[in-house]
This record gives C-alpha cells, structure tokens and sequence, in this order.
C-alpha cells in the first residue's frame, strides 16, 4: 500500500465515523472547561506567569539572561531597553565582536557550551569538529527523510530526530561527555535535516526539481546552508553574513522559553537526548512559539495585497482593522508585535533591522523596508490605545526575520527549521546544564478541582445532554 492509498483509507473512516467523532467531541469540551474564577481562587499562575507577565522563577541557569526592566531612582521597577546576555555577554557586544571575524555563529555555540569565549586556536578546532561532524548516516537521505516526506518541516526535522537514534553507538548513555558528542553531532548535522527535508518536500509535492548538495568543511554554517539550498551554490557575502546574524539571535533565549523549558522538564527525566530533542522541536513549532515568523510574513502579504500602493493612511486604518479582528486572520494579533518578555524594544530586533535595511538595499526593497517600519510605528500606537497593557509594545525578533529569509529567498517552509537550526545549541546547554544540576525530576503542581462522584453501574447511566 503506498502513501497515498493509505490517507485515502483514513480519510474514509473518518467520513465513516464523522458523526460520532463530532458528539465525542461535544462531550470533550464540556467535560475540560474549567470555570476562569477558580484560577483567581487557587491564584494559579497560568503560563506560569503572574498577573504582570512575570515568569514563575522555577529554575537557575548561567547561560543566557533577558533583562526589560531596571529600576529608577527610587527603586521603583521601570521598563527600559531590552538587553540579552549570553554568558553574561551583550549580544550586541557578541554581534559587533572583532572587525576581522566573518562569522560569529560558532563562537556564540562556543560560548553558549562552554561558557566563555574561544581563543582562535579553540574556535578553529571548534569549527573543524562541527565540520568532520556535518554527515548523516549512510542511505539516511534515501531512507528516512526521501520517504514519506511530510508537509511540514518540523515534523520531519522530529522524525530524522528520532531516526538518529537507531544509529548512534551508545544512544541512551546520559553521562555529560556522551551527551555533549551527541550535541555537537546534531548542532552540524540540522541545517542538512532542514535543507534536505525541504527539497524532499519541494519534489514529492510542488513537483519541483530534486537535486542533494553535500556540505563543504571550509564554509560556516551560514554559508553551507545557502551552498546546499541553491541550485548553483552561489551566494553573495552580505546574504552569509545577515543569516548568520539571524542564527546568532536565535541561538538562546534565557531558560524559561517553551521549547528551552521544555528541554529541562523532559532532560529531568533522564531520558535520551534525541527524545529530548524532539520534544523541543514540537514546542518550537507552535506559532505561539517558533511559528511566529512565519505569520508575519503572511500578514505582510495580506497587508500588501489589500493597501497595494502603501498609502499611509489607508495602512494605518488596515493595521486598525487587524486589531479589530475585521483583517487578515480575525485574531486581532499583529503578529511580530510585542513580546512576552520585553518591555520597551527587543534587542534582538533593534540589531536584525539594521541589517535588514543593508539587504533591502542590495536586494532593491527599500519601499517594503519602509513600510514595516511604518507598520510597526502605527502598530504600538494602536496597541497602546486600543489594549491596557502593563507594559511598553515594540517589534520582536520575528517582525525583522521573515523579512529578511524573504530577501534571501529562503523557502517559508524552512523559516521555522531554521530557528530550530540555531536553537538546537541553547537546547544543549540547556541539557547539559540540567544533566549536571538537576537530580530531581520537574514536576509543578495542578490543583484538582473535580467534584467527588459516585460509580454508576452501567445499565443505570443516562447520556447527558
């Protein structure tokens, strides 16, 4: 039976069984909803979040630290610029680094691994293992990801994941020094899972053409995915370096994010590191989450297709009727707008546009560069009008970064795989940080709140309604 008979057996049995699918359903949401005023009452922390968006602290961590609020003169809490660290170190201090460096994604890897900045001899030898290291499995391309290639890149990115498994020598041995080959391997091997994902996906389902590039050790990680992702293998240096910057900024993001969150509950388990991985990799593909690039660049098309001629003014009634959940998908979500974290400005947003503005200009897009810089100008406005917020709106990361893989023409399926590209290496010093502190295994409290029944035998039960 091949892919296609099979979906078309399911297909049949859920038309088979859509009816009785469809009360089960009913019956599955009257039995979860729980009434709002009980959280108020148990002063449950929802998201754990409390009521001002501060995260629950749960947890300590020496890799990465987001900073969005100071304090004034009188020690009252302030919101301010935002700042990242990693390791201590400004990123934007990290970006600008030494004028003779040409990229910096794998000293910030060096960095967020070991926790301090490499020597050239170390960033050398660094790079040369990450390059021995970017190979995948003989027959892996032809068995795992050519077959049965998904719709969505996330997805298969999980599956090679967990395939990767099977062929590792010592898969479950946790002991710190296995755990970090067994990153380092992944952290050089998921810009090919991506890219070879992609054109698995592009050739079974947009009958495009199918050709493999094999990654060369004398090019950084940047460079080999726009080596591997293009046809003849030509990129230009300010395209290297601006996708390097991206992965840079995606690279880690303090441990209380989902998917880094994620990492520490199912590491405390003691389970492997491809299971690890994986689930990282479901919680980086919800658009609450890594996703959100993605919808950004959706609304961009869809603002452009309905204020064509970037009329100031109609713009601004359009971004007014997103809000409103009259536009684009009725959430009322500007999408690339504010931050759960960030007060004032994200940082790594502030560092992507300036860069986004030079490729803009190679890339003769300097009037849609303009138009989301007003697009976010109005955008805070509105928010600030029509929304009680606590705290100040900007642009985040992702309102910058579809953007920019649009003007690398970078395939919309692989912008989420590529946040997963650079976040595999927060991911493992996140592992390796809870391998080495943790001992016990995470697990928050839920207040139950069910009412005591009695057992009803079954011929006495009636259907509810």
């Amino acid at each position: 039976m091949d892919l296609n008979e099979l979906k078309d057996r399911v297909e049949y049995r859920f038309s088979k069984y859509a009816q009785d699918i469809s009360e089960l359903t009913k019956m599955a949401k009257k039995s979860d909803i729980i009434n709002p005023k009980l959280y108020e009452k148990y002063d449950v922390k929802r998201g754990l979040r409390d009521i001002n968006g501060n995260g629950v602290v749960c947890g300590l961590t020496e890799i990465s630290e987001i900073q969005a609020f100071g304090k004034d003169a009188a020690g009252n809490k302030i919101p301010i610029d935002g700042q990242l660290y990693y390791r201590g170190i400004s990123i934007r201090d990290l970006v600008q680094g030494e004028r003779d460096r040409r990229f910096a994604f794998e000293e910030a890897s060096f960095l967020l691994l070991f926790g301090h900045l490499p020597t050239r001899r170390q960033l050398d030898r660094f790079c040369e293992i990450l390059a021995d290291f970017r190979f995948l499995p003989p027959s892996f391309v032809r068995d795992i990801i050519m077959k049965a290639p998904s719709k969505d890149m996330m997805n298969m990115l999980a599956r090679c994941v967990l395939s990767l498994y099977s062929y590792d020598p010592k898969p479950d041995d946790i002991s710190k020094k296995n755990v970090l080959r067994q990153s380092l391997q992944l952290i050089a091997q998921f810009p090919l899972l991506a890219v070879y994902s992609q054109k698995a996906y592009s050739y079974y389902h947009t009958d495009s053409s199918l050709f493999i590039h094999n990654p060369q050790k004398d090019l950084s990680t940047a460079e080999n995915i726009l080596y591997m992702l293009r046809e003849n293998r030509q990129f230009s240096d300010l395209e290297a370096k601006v996708l390097d910057l991206c992965l840079v900024l995606h690279a880690e993001h303090g441990g209380g994010n989902n998917s880094s969150f994620t990492t520490h509950v199912v590491t405390s388990s003691g389970t492997d590191t491809y299971s690890s991985v994986a689930a990282s990799l479901g919680s980086l593909k919800g658009p609450k989450h890594g996703g959100a690039n993605s919808k950004v660049c959706e609304m961009f098309d869809n603002i452009k297709e309905n204020v064509p001629d970037f009329d100031r003014g109609k713009l601004k009634d359009y971004v007014a009727r997103i809000l409103d959940k009259d536009a684009f998908d009725h959430t009322g979500l500007v999408y690339g707008m504010g931050h759960a974290v960030y007060s004032l400005s994200d940082p790594r947003a502030d560092i992507l546009k300036s860069f986004a503005e030079k490729l803009a200009s190679e890339k003769h897009k300097e009037e849609e560069y303009e138009m989301r810089k007003y697009v976010a100008q109005t955008a805070a406005e509105l928010i600030a009008e029509k929304r009680k917020i606590y705290k100040g709106v900007s642009p985040n990361v992702d309102f910058y970064s579809g953007f920019v893989y649009d003007m690398l023409d970078l395939p919309r399926e692989l912008y989420t795989p590529f946040f997963a590209v650079s976040r595999i290496v927060g991911w493992s010093a996140h592992r390796m940080e809870e391998i080495t502190n943790g001992g016990k295994i995470i697990r928050p409290g839920y207040q139950a709140v069910a009412k005591r029944r009695s057992y009803i035998p079954i011929d006495e039960r009636v259907e509810e309604d």
